[in-house]
């Protein structure tokens, strides 16, 4: 892992240089976008001892790269058509997790089995835990880390955040209900087992 967290950083260094054009490069940084999409590694977890957000700036620094590294491309699901540089997330039902139609996850997130996402949006290098529920029309933006047993309500919005690397995300933990269009950004943590009310904006 140590080895591949130095080849992250060294290809990060030469940023500037590098396109999709460069396929050995674009394979070590799909190497590491699919620990996070197989939940094997996060971007940010809570230390134990501590109670501290850390993060883990490298697999942000692979998501970023990922970008510089892919082309665009057009994807086609029945009647709707995608136009963009990630894939979409697939594997649903070996992975345990329900998915209604209008609902949709990135390559890079990761949910664990029992999830259920509603016609709602997980964005990369997000993790949702076991038993939660992303409802109709909430939104889990990029890296923003949910726990298991949570109840992300109709229309909750989820902060995302790449840049600066070393930046925390939102950090929802076990055992939440967050009410109905809530806006939780800017790298606010919600402790386990609260409940927000209706609107509330962290």
């Amino acid at each position: 892992m140590q080895h591949l967290e130095a080849q992250i950083t060294g290809l990060w260094h030469m940023l500037d240089d590098l396109s999709p054009r460069d396929t050995d490069a674009r394979a070590i940084v799909l190497e590491a976008v699919a620990l996070l999409d197989t939940g094997q590694r996060r971007v940010a977890e809570i230390d134990p001892v501590t109670n501290d957000v850390v993060v883990h700036e490298w697999l942000k620094l692979a998501i970023l790269l990922l970008f510089r590294l892919s082309d665009m491309a057009t994807t086609e699901l029945g009647p709707f058509e995608y136009h963009d540089k990630i894939p979409l997330k697939t594997g649903y039902a070996d992975a345990g997790v329900r998915v209604v139609p209008g609902a949709s996850a990135r390559f890079g997130a990761f949910l664990e089995p029992g999830v259920v996402l509603m016609a709602s949006y997980v964005n990369i290098g997000a993790w949702v835990g076991a038993g939660t529920m992303v409802d109709t029309w909430a939104t889990v933006a990029s890296c923003a880390q949910v726990g298991r047993n949570v109840h992300l309500a109709g229309g909750v919005g989820l902060g995302g955040v790449l840049e600066p690397p070393n930046a925390k995300p939102v950090v929802i933990e076990d055992d939440c209900m967050i009410g109905s269009r809530c806006m939780i950004t800017q790298g606010a943590g919600v402790g386990r087992g609260s409940v927000l009310g209706e609107a509330t904006v962290l």
